[in-house]
């Protein structure tokens, strides 16, 4: 999509492809599927803890969060969406939020309501399936993070963050050579990595210094992926990315 204008939802189809081929006519069924696009303003909630929505949000542009919220204020961020991922699909299913979804940057976003989705699943198996996947991926995604707060240390943590993030938003062409659009400040990624905020500036500059990463305003350079590879312990088998038939 390089050099041409992006469709709507291409980051969508971009991401079901990486797992398994798309039909004409399933591709036809996704494109009609969503309602007109909106936009969102970074630290406005796309959906809050409670609520009962009646379709299902997709990204478009930008970055979006899941968290919760203690009683004192407390914050974790549980999960990451790019452009292509839905942030509620489990909504169809689930019905009633347990948790919120808040806006990281300014997002563009689209719609598509629990009847069509119902209908999609009536008559679209296959496609069905690839979205059940999402779901199934996206849980896995939310897996390692717990094993990265259980288990990894703070640098290596922020070091796995990055490699994920950087083969995620090369899948849906978000992404350069070398590097990746983050718009987070270090009070996100403390709440991301569940660190304070003097640990998140220690462990960013370590990476700084063993020429690692560089940080240069909300742009993330890669400068020696293998590296960040050994240090996190990185292993992409998660992500599932392998393209077979579903």
């Amino acid at each position: 999509m390089h050099g041409t204008a992006r469709k709507p939802i291409d980051a969508l189809l971009l991401r079901l492809g990486q797992h398994d081929k798309l039909s004409d006519s399933e591709r036809q069924v996704l494109q009609a599927a969503f309602g007109p696009p909106e936009s969102l303003t970074r630290g406005q909630d796309l959906i809050s803890e409670g609520d009962e929505p009646e379709g299902s949000t997709l990204i478009l542009e930008g970055m979006s969060f899941r968290y919760r919220t203690l009683e004192d204020g407390r914050r974790q961020i549980v999960s990451l969406h790019i452009p292509g991922d839905f942030v509620d699909l489990h909504s169809f299913m689930l019905k009633r939020m347990d948790h919120s979804v808040g806006a990281l940057s300014d997002c563009t976003i689209s719609r598509v309501s629990h009847d069509t989705l119902r209908a999609v699943t009536e008559d679209y198996p296959h496609l069905t399936r690839l979205l059940w996947l999402m779901t199934l991926v996206d849980n896995a995604i939310v897996r390692e993070w717990l094993v990265g707060i259980g288990r990894r240390s703070a640098t290596e943590r922020m070091a796995h963050l990055i490699c994920e993030l950087q083969l995620r938003l090369r899948a849906v062409e978000r992404n350069g050579e070398n590097g990746f659009e983050l718009p987070v400040t270090q009070a996100d990624l403390g709440d991301m990595l569940g660190l304070s905020l003097v640990h998140t500036n220690r462990v960013l500059r370590y990476l700084r210094e063993q020429r690692l990463v560089l940080w240069e305003g909300q742009r993330v350079r890669v400068l020696d992926r293998p590296g960040l590879e050994r240090l996190a312990g990185f292993d992409d088998t998660y992500l599932h990315r392998v393209r077979r038939p579903r």
